[in-house]
């Protein structure tokens, strides 16, 4: 872990400062990283060095990562100085989470009808009849898959396709430059060409939506364009937002719980072997707080200064909380490096916290719920096809995963 000296604007000294983000120890990887580990068992609060040199703060326990994500002294707002961006700027759009109130409380409320609890579970059959029919596709070939492929990302693509009105046909489109866009390692031109695709592809869409308006959540936006509530690249940029959180999460998060499971059999058989729609919905919560995919920390900058866990954070530092380590923190939960469904971890911060946390959440759960209560019961034998360590995890990017999980069965 390397860590370098540091010091406050006003050359009153502060703890030296850590790289960030840090690498996962080998043969662990569904765990945060042993130095998240090590900073939390430290301090609450730390300094972190990023990649383009600026030294936001590091805040890893539970308690202070609720009690910032919630205060209006703290800012999400990515075009303020002093925000710790996981990479550069240039050339990408910015959409309603990126944003403070008043103007992200106006966008956001734009898009929560279709994600309430009461809309999201109407969807549970159709969200059903996807999973059966991907399942019997498996079935009816060779007896081994590469599940992302196969799996986890047509069943969140396929949804979210149909709640939007994009055509699932462009698939590969969105998947190829939603996965270039949230891949912290590449060129900022690179980067910024994938989001230009996105954004034309959404914009086009969103015309043939204002001319032909059909029952659903981007045609809601061009009625939305329409009474110039909202510009059409405006639009975009959220229909981009919720187009890429509404797969990319979700796969992920199918995928590598599914190998969770695999190397914990014994929690495996617990949810196999249950009819419980209560215990399917406590394990999901369980497995969203053991893994957290989005784990390089959710961004702040400081508008005041904010004195807390002993420290002073300065109107205009950043802040860099790591919602990871947070769900791994031993005050809140026991044993929090063991995997245990029967855990109630309703607490985990995996969505974050506050009036930014993840407006889709509801619909992640259902989904989730559906895979982990079908895919091990219709395939009780689904094993894995490879070695662990020999998996491509994703290391780079900011949602966590594997890029590819062989299984047979």
């Amino acid at each position: 872990m390397t860590t370098t000296s540091t010091a406050h604007t006003d050359g009153a000294p502060v703890p030296s400062a850590v790289e960030f983000p840090m690498d996962r120890a080998a043969g662990c990887p569904f765990d945060p990283p042993p130095g998240l580990k090590a900073e939390q068992e430290q301090g609450p609060l730390r300094k972190a060095r990023l990649w383009d040199g600026s030294t936001p703060w590091l805040v890893t326990r539970y308690a202070d990562q609720r009690t910032l994500l919630s205060d209006p002294r703290v800012s999400a707002d990515i075009t303020r100085p002093g925000y710790p961006a996981q990479a550069p700027l240039r050339g990408v759009g910015f959409s309603f989470i990126l944003m403070d109130d008043p103007e992200h409380a106006r966008q956001r409320r734009m898009v929560t009808a279709p994600f309430t609890i009461k809309r999201v579970e109407a969807m549970r059959p159709a969200v059903q009849k996807i999973v059966d029919g991907l399942i019997d596709t498996m079935l009816s070939g060779p007896p081994r898959a590469d599940l992302v492929q196969a799996f986890a990302l047509p069943v969140p693509s396929l949804v979210i396709c149909e709640l939007l009105g994009v055509p699932y046909a462009d698939h590969d489109f969105f998947q190829e430059n939603s996965g270039t866009l949230i891949r912290r390692t590449a060129d900022p031109e690179v980067r910024a060409a994938a989001h230009g695709n996105l954004i034309g592809y959404l914009d086009e869409l969103m015309g043939h939506k204002i001319a032909r308006p059909a029952d659903d959540l981007l045609s809601g936006l061009g009625t939305r364009v329409g009474a110039e509530e909202l510009s059409r690249r405006e639009a975009a940029e959220m229909g981009v937002l919720l187009l890429l959180a509404g797969h990319e999460t979700t796969a992920n998060m199918i995928a590598l719980g599914t190998l969770a499971l695999l190397e914990h059999p014994d929690q495996l058989a617990l949810l196999r072997e249950t009819e419980d729609p209560k215990v399917v919905a406590g394990a999901v919560e369980e497995l969203l707080r053991y893994l957290n995919i989005t784990h390089t920390g959710r961004r702040r900058v400081a508008l005041e200064d904010i004195e807390i866990a002993g420290e002073v954070i300065r109107a205009g530092e950043g802040i860099i909380v790591p919602n990871d380590i947070g769900n791994r923190d031993p005050e809140v939960f026991a044993d929090p490096d063991r995997l245990d469904l029967t855990r109630d971890a309703r607490r985990h911060v995996a969505f974050g916290f506050g009036v930014h946390q993840c407006v889709g959440q509801p619909l992640a759960r259902l989904e989730l719920q559906v895979v982990y209560s079908t895919l091990y019961r219709r395939i009780p034998t689904l094993r894995l096809d490879a070695r662990i360590e020999d998996l491509p995890f994703k290391h780079d990017g900011s949602v966590y995963g594997v890029h590819e999980l062989p299984v047979a069965w």
